[in-house]
């Protein structure tokens, strides 16, 4: 079993196209937004989410005549800067960038969750899915999947791996690939997906799963080498990089998402023109040639379509964590 929302569950769960009926952003009777907007990115800057929330809430800001002030609150696997979303007044001004851990693997991690997330936050929008890939330091000698297992086969525990923090997405994603290639690894959580891409440029550990935005400029700066992309296929931008499910570990396959989510109670107008207007960001063709050159493949959905896709994928990720043993011990 895979960890990712494969494409064709993506046509059927959510409109992905941007022809897909969404109404065009109209202004709202209200004057809404008379005020910057506030976005909390409960992650570190410099992550895959972090740059694309960036991109799109710039193009965004444009098109409202109003600004997004981004606030990186990075912790507890997103659980801080979740929480100060789901407090925040529910008037559209402060809203959220999530990825898919927030919002469908960490409730599964943490047996004391003090927000719910079907029940203390409203869906905006899908904004994009997150590529990712397997990344190592320039100089080691690992340069494809099988390498790695091999490596870890051949010393248990010896190989470690450095994520973003127990429950985050690099953990979920390592977490399953030593379950799949039945190999043991050791974690070692950082504070967020920057510090741990960090930690393998500067040799600390020995590999990580981190999305291609966050590692995009490391990688091209020589410091960390890409030796294979967690898509069912070879990606545009990485040609000569193989899958890791043709160069060592069949049928393994992630990716994650960016969503932005409002608090609960926040006036449907406003997550439906939010929603618009983050479609009418992604048309843009600079907006997403921007998205695509960082490892993101842009989406735009309703609200509807996301709060369906984010309760499959709830379901979807709990029996996996379940199913592999994963904890945030």
């Amino acid at each position: 079993m895979t960890m990712t929302i494969r494409r064709r569950h993506l046509a059927a769960l959510l409109c992905t196209l941007l022809g897909c009926g969404l109404a065009a952003a109209q202004p709202m009777a209200s004057g809404y937004p008379n005020k910057p907007i506030r976005m909390i990115v409960p992650l570190a800057a410099g992550s895959a989410v972090d740059a694309a929330a960036r991109i799109v809430a710039q193009k965004m800001g444009q098109n409202m005549g109003q600004s997004f002030v981004i606030e990186n609150q990075p912790g507890a696997a997103g659980l801080i800067g979740a929480g100060v979303v789901a407090k925040a007044a529910p008037d559209g001004y402060t809203i959220g960038g999530f990825n898919d851990s927030i919002m469908t693997m960490l409730p599964h991690l943490q047996p004391k969750m003090p927000w719910d997330i079907l029940k203390d936050f409203e869906p905006i929008a899908l904004v994009a899915t997150v590529e990712w890939g397997l990344v190592v330091n320039a100089d080691s000698p690992v340069r494809s999947a099988a390498d790695l297992i091999a490596a870890a086969r051949s010393a248990p525990g010896k190989i470690n791996y450095g994520t973003g923090g127990n429950g985050s997405p690099q953990h979920i994603a390592m977490a399953l690939f030593a379950s799949q290639a039945k190999v043991q690894m050791t974690h070692v959580p950082y504070k967020g997906a920057t510090q741990a891409a960090m930690g393998v440029a500067g040799k600390e550990v020995d590999a990580a799963f981190q999305g291609i935005a966050t590692v995009n400029s490391l990688v091209k700066a020589g410091k960390l080498r890409l030796v294979g992309v967690t898509t069912p296929r070879r990606m545009p931008q990485f040609p000569d990089v193989p899958t890791v499910s043709e160069s060592g570990l069949p049928g393994f396959e992630f990716n994650s998402w960016f969503a932005m989510m409002a608090p609960a109670g926040t006036p449907r107008p406003i997550l439906q023109y939010l929603s618009a207007e983050v479609a009418k960001a992604l048309a843009d063709p600079e907006v997403r040639e921007k998205l695509i050159a960082q490892g993101l493949t842009p989406r735009g959905t309703s609200p509807d379509d996301l709060g369906k896709a984010m309760r499959v994928q709830f379901t979807r990720y709990g029996d996996l964590i379940k199913q592999n043993g994963i904890t945030v011990e």
